[in-house]
């Protein structure tokens, strides 16, 4: 069964705000995507509306769809896209500081009923993160920003999902553990899981992922497989650490592309 991610021309505002305008994404089943962007640019708002929390911010879809698997999800509500197969890392991590980890994690579970298999799941996590269980009964609030995105991270695997969606992980960590992570997520892809990196860090997010899409103000002005647009001098200039206007990099690249 294909568990691929389509977002079709969706468009999204808050009041007479336009937050995304005719976004369409692809993620194929089993696929390593990244969303580029800087502050500002619609990433969260996107995210937002695939997990089915948009309206917390009082935000609303105008137009566009969502289908996971096939079925359009952009209607349902955040619980039944959990069980749907669709987990979600937030930024800034949004643990429950108070509660132990193994708390947090198994919060991640919350929409699942099968005991033995949240054990099981729990065990998983624990593998992957072997960092964690010594910490599994001090409060997540205590622990460091990089062992805080690995609970993030192992929360949201609990719930068994075939799509994992990152918003900002390497957000306010130290390089080496951004690299870490990113391992880490390289290994869950593999493991068959598809994984969407929304990303302000061009740079590792392209080097890990297969294809990416860069928005600016709302609007996917830049797609392309990762390897190529690491490569590209514009993309270079505008997200490695030079500058420029991404729509007259968008130019550039379309007019090489097409040539």
């Amino acid at each position: 069964m294909s568990n691929a991610l389509s977002i079709d021309e969706l468009s999204v505002s808050y009041g007479p705000i336009p937050a995304l305008k005719n976004v369409s994404i692809e993620v194929p089943n089993g696929g390593f995507v990244s969303v580029l962007g800087a502050n500002g640019a619609g990433k969260t708002t996107l995210v937002r509306t695939i997990s089915g929390v948009l309206y917390l911010q009082k935000g609303k879809r105008t137009s566009g769809s969502i289908k996971f698997g096939g079925e359009d999800i952009s209607k349902l509500k955040s619980r039944s896209i959990v069980r749907g197969g669709i987990a979600h890392v937030p930024e800034g991590r949004m643990l429950f500081p108070h509660l132990t980890v193994d708390e947090n994690l198994r919060c991640g579970a919350a929409s699942r009923r099968d005991t033995s298999g949240i054990s099981e799941t729990l065990s998983e996590v624990f593998d992957l993160f072997p960092q964690l269980p010594p910490l599994q009964h001090q409060q997540a609030g205590l622990l460091s920003g990089g062992e805080q995105q690995m609970v993030a991270v192992g929360r949201a695997l609990m719930a068994k999902p075939s799509l994992l969606i990152c918003d900002e992980l390497s957000l306010g960590l130290a390089p080496l553990i951004v690299r870490d992570l990113f391992l880490l997520l390289d290994r869950i892809n593999q493991e068959g899981v598809a994984v969407l990196a929304i990303e302000q860090n061009a740079r590792i997010a392209l080097r890990h992922s297969k294809y990416a899409y860069a928005l600016e103000v709302g609007e996917v002005v830049l797609e392309g497989p990762s390897a190529e647009l690491r490569e590209n001098q514009e993309v270079q200039d505008l997200y490695m650490g030079g500058g420029g206007d991404i729509r007259e990099a968008y130019t550039a690249i379309r007019r090489e592309v097409n040539r």
